[in-house]
């Protein structure tokens, strides 16, 4: 548990502008991961994450998630082995089926998306390996493609999903899976089951994502997790009292990241909501690094 990474989200409703300077501040405060987001009509993933990447030093940069539907696997794979040519170590590639009414949205939704994550996930993950990729399967086709500058250090492919056979998907297939946000630490016992049952091997690492508000005031961190944990509840077919978020005061907040972490999270990303998330990133470090009573 001690072991695990702590990391913050830069909002898809967050201007791409202040990308930079967010990622510098967080980065400066100690943090150990970045991750942006790519949802129809907000960022690009890939170029949300060569800002954050540029723009810092240390940082290790996620991409949550590109959607395999709108995305060439071997694009996919040339745009991300030029991110870890670049800055080697530092890149965590996030893939998902894409939210099924916006990928039909914009005419690509697939057949089987299930087949179409798989094979992306195969494909995406040979070519970064250097390989010449044959595939001629239900919905990627690949013909002798080998990219010429394959990266010298194979970022981690990750699958984000949330239903069971996606989940057993990403552990038969994946390097590690991204949990979506509301899932807590009984939610992390089942998933580490469903991935075991696809075949997930020890080194399998699983990155929790957690809306997050930190404050004093029991009533107002309520008042501001409430739309967000109300859509999110919604979306995940479960109530609303039953959304798990990292929030109340810093020390409550901190002991949320360490409930996650004991249930199996490798890494727990916060997705801030309310007023100065770097200051309650601050606050949440700070308790996090204090010294147990």
């Amino acid at each position: 548990m001690t072991n695990v990474r702590i990391g913050v989200m830069h909002d898809r409703d967050w201007a791409p502008e202040g990308l930079p300077e967010f990622a510098r501040r967080a980065e400066a405060l100690g943090v150990d991961d970045l991750w942006v987001v790519e949802d129809l009509g907000w960022n690009g993933g890939v170029s949300a994450a060569a800002v954050a990447l540029g723009a810092t030093n240390r940082l290790r940069v996620g991409i949550g998630i590109t959607p395999a539907p709108l995305r060439s696997p071997a694009l996919l794979a040339m745009e991300l082995a030029t991110l870890a040519r670049v800055f080697p170590g530092r890149l965590v590639a996030g893939i998902g089926h894409g939210v099924r009414e916006w990928m039909a949205q914009v005419g690509v939704a697939p057949r089987s998306p299930l087949a179409l994550l798989e094979e992306t996930i195969t494909s995406v993950r040979a070519l970064l390996r250097g390989e010449r990729v044959e595939v001629t399967g239900r919905e990627v086709r690949l013909y002798g493609v080998k990219l010429v500058h394959p990266p010298t250090e194979v970022p981690p492919v990750v699958a984000g999903v949330v239903r069971p056979r996606s989940l057993e998907l990403s552990g038969r297939v994946a390097e590690g899976t991204l949990i979506a946000e509301g899932h807590g630490p009984r939610d992390l016992e089942h998933i580490r089951e469903l991935i075991a049952k696809g075949g997930a091997t020890a080194d399998h690492t699983l990155t929790a994502f957690a809306f997050a508000c930190v404050g004093d005031d029991p009533d107002e961190v309520a008042r501001t997790l409430h739309p967000h944990t109300e859509g999110h509840g919604a979306w995940l077919g479960r109530p609303q009292e039953e959304v798990f978020t990292v929030s109340g005061d810093a020390t409550r907040a901190a002991d949320g990241i360490r409930e996650l972490a004991a249930a199996g999270a490798h890494t727990v990303v916060l997705r801030f909501v309310g007023v100065d998330p770097l200051g309650q990133l601050e606050a949440v470090l700070g308790a996090w690094q204090a010294p147990s009573a």
